[in-house]
């Protein structure tokens, strides 16, 4: 099923209400996988008054230490933004995000959207995990959205387009690479970086690694390509040596 493929991730969530109205968000569009990264209340006597008739995806609910951990598996992820960032990110709206999401769950992969503190969003470096973000238009003049109406925007998007979609048959073509894979391929990247003496210090300037990040996350390299990748790397230290 697509739904089975398409999981919202909380991230940090501080007031209790939030979750539960996103929880109820979700079930009235068909969506069933909610993750919970930090939350600052969970369980809670509010979250299950919020969620009404969501208490089954309550039930099945996964709260994790990491936003690594809750994106373990996904091919595709997606993070939600109202703001601009000093270092340009991709931006779809809701409808081309759930034209991504549903995509990619017909191909049999896991995708992601993720939704950032209610003060103050998503960070830097949870931008970093998205291939892409999505930013819901709004007024000028106040562009702050309420998080689980961001979240049933988006819900409603995705039910439109699975609804029409149908199941592609057969295994996916590629594995899709794992934001840990990625993770470890950005030390190792930045790790050359410093042996070829590109960069002065083993941490290199943020806007550089963040600009090597969105590069390769607009990408997407599959599990196979990613070997690659770290194979010319590895051969690079080879050479150094």
């Amino acid at each position: 099923m697509i739904a089975d493929r398409i999981r919202f991730c909380l991230v940090r969530t501080t007031h209790p209400g939030n979750i539960g109205a996103t929880a109820r968000a979700m079930k009235t569009m068909g969506l069933q996988r909610l993750y919970l990264v930090e939350p600052a209340r969970f369980p809670d006597d509010e979250v299950t008054s919020r969620a009404a008739g969501g208490a089954d995806v309550l039930d099945q609910t996964v709260v994790t230490g990491t936003l690594v951990e809750a994106l373990d598996d996904c091919a595709l992820v997606l993070g939600t933004t109202a703001r601009e960032r000093k270092v340009g990110w991709p931006v779809v709206d809701p409808a081309r995000a759930a034209d991504l999401l549903v995509e990619e769950a017909r191909a049999g992969r896991q995708a992601a959207v993720i939704f950032g503190t209610e003060r103050s969003g998503l960070s830097n470096a949870e931008v970093e995990q998205c291939h892409k973000l999505i930013r819901i238009p709004t007024a000028h003049a106040y562009t702050s959205l309420n998080l689980a109406a961001a979240a049933q925007i988006i819900a409603y998007e995705i039910l439109k387009r699975a609804g029409a979609a149908t199941e592609a048959g057969g295994a996916p073509r590629t594995v899709a690479a794992d934001p840990r894979e990625m993770q470890r391929f950005y030390g190792h990247l930045q790790e050359v970086l410093y042996e070829l003496d590109f960069v002065k210090t083993r941490h290199p300037p943020v806007v550089l690694m963040r600009k090597l990040i969105r590069l390769f996350n607009r990408a997407r390299p599959d599990r196979e390509e990613l070997n690659i990748l770290r194979g010319i790397l590895t051969a690079v230290q080879n050479g150094l040596k």
